[in-house]
């Protein structure tokens, strides 16, 4: 477990990010570059972000939701709805390297604090916006949540089992991505204004990071035209990849070539299989995938699936156990990967998963921490 640190090791420090964004994209992105040593002021209503009422579980009466996507940033409140509020972001503005926003396309523009107006005055700024679908366009300045850009990006269509109906995946996928895209965008802008000295407007939209995540799905329909279908846990394209049942916990099995599969049939007794034509190259155990799963598992019925896991990776097997979010936190390679932060008053949450090698991420404000400027 990593603890808090004042030291800022960052490979971002000195770069100074005035985050005005709610709910996930945007302050994901925010922390994100937090962690890596930017100076990161966030921005709030006077009656916070939305995500503090988005409980239980709450601690002082903000939610986890909340705490998990705001360390690493100092939190002051401004109403940009008034003049007085207006005039005091345009003065953080000034000393920012890059405003994060993910406003109702066209709002900061009516209060005539746009990015058309701000790119003027401040040429080197780099404005990041988080949105639903763009400002234009078909779906143009429309709304974007998560759920609802899975549903309309075909990630549910391909997510649930093949007797089952779509299904969301199980975490705010679409949100995530965003926000890593917008660090990605923030990042390439900020690496091109050492050259040109200027900075620019980078969006991350949820409905191009939906579409972005379809890999294989839309490889394969590019290919071949077929509408993808739901497979459970298997993989569309090779096989076994897969939950497989055994006589104790069930297992995933990622076999991804010809000599790990032969490999794997050694290690459970079937060394015959791996040279049947039905299953000896990987598209022909794709294409007979369902005959192979039920020889598989009625092999594996006679193993404990947690000693078979590490037997398989003994032989360069790629399996592992199907574990709960509690265990996967709890595993004793989590904590030496320092996955699992713990700061001052408690606040525990997932560690940055970018290990730099001279300058590390580190963890210095945890959520809810004041501030009135930028350090």
């Amino acid at each position: 477990m990593t603890t808090t640190t004042t030291v800022n090791t960052g490979a971002l420090a000195g770069i100074r990010v005035l985050d005005i964004s709610r709910i996930l994209g945007g302050p994901y992105c925010g922390q994100i570059l937090g962690d890596h040593g930017a100076d990161v002021l966030k921005v709030e209503p006077p009656q916070g972000d939305d995500t503090r009422t988005w409980g239980p579980p709450f601690k002082d009466g903000v939610a986890s939701y909340y705490h998990g996507l705001n360390r690493n940033k100092r939190t002051m409140a401004l109403d940009l709805g008034s003049a007085e509020g207006r005039e005091a972001l345009l003065a953080l503005v000034a000393e920012a390297d890059v405003l994060i926003e993910n406003f109702k396309t066209g709002t900061m523009e009516r209060w005539g604090i746009g990015y058309e107006a701000l790119s003027e005055r401040f040429p080197r700024l780099v404005w990041c916006r988080v949105s639903g679908f763009g400002a234009d366009g078909p779906l143009g300045a429309l709304p974007g949540y998560d759920a609802a850009v899975q549903a309309m990006t075909g990630i549910m269509s391909i997510n649930g089992e093949s007797e089952g109906g779509p299904l969301r995946v199980g975490l705010p996928v679409v949100d995530m991505v965003t926000g890593l895209n917008a660090v990605i965008g923030v990042l390439l802008a900020l690496q091109e204004r050492q050259r040109s000295g200027r900075g620019q407007f980078v969006e991350a939209a949820l409905y191009d990071s939906g579409l972005s995540l379809l890999h294989p799905h839309a490889a394969n329909w590019f290919l071949d035209g077929r509408t993808p279908r739901r497979t459970g846990n298997a993989h569309p394209n090779i096989y076994p990849y897969d939950a497989l049942r055994t006589g104790t916990d069930p297992i995933f099995l990622a076999v991804g070539n010809d000599r790990q599969f032969a490999s794997f049939c050694r290690t459970i007794g079937l060394p015959e299989l791996s040279d049947d034509p039905l299953y000896r190259d990987a598209g022909s155990r794709s294409v007979n995938r369902d005959g192979l799963k039920q020889r598989l598992e009625a092999q594996l019925a006679t193993f404990d699936g947690r000693q078979l896991v590490d037997q398989l990776m003994a032989a360069g097997v790629p399996a592992a156990p199907v574990l709960s979010v509690d265990a996967a936190l709890e595993h004793p390679h989590t904590a030496h990967r320092e996955m699992v932060v713990e700061m001052e008053g408690g606040w525990r949450g997932i560690g940055s998963p970018v290990k730099l090698s001279r300058t590390p991420a580190s963890y210095r404000h945890p959520p809810l921490t004041p501030g009135t400027g930028f350090e």
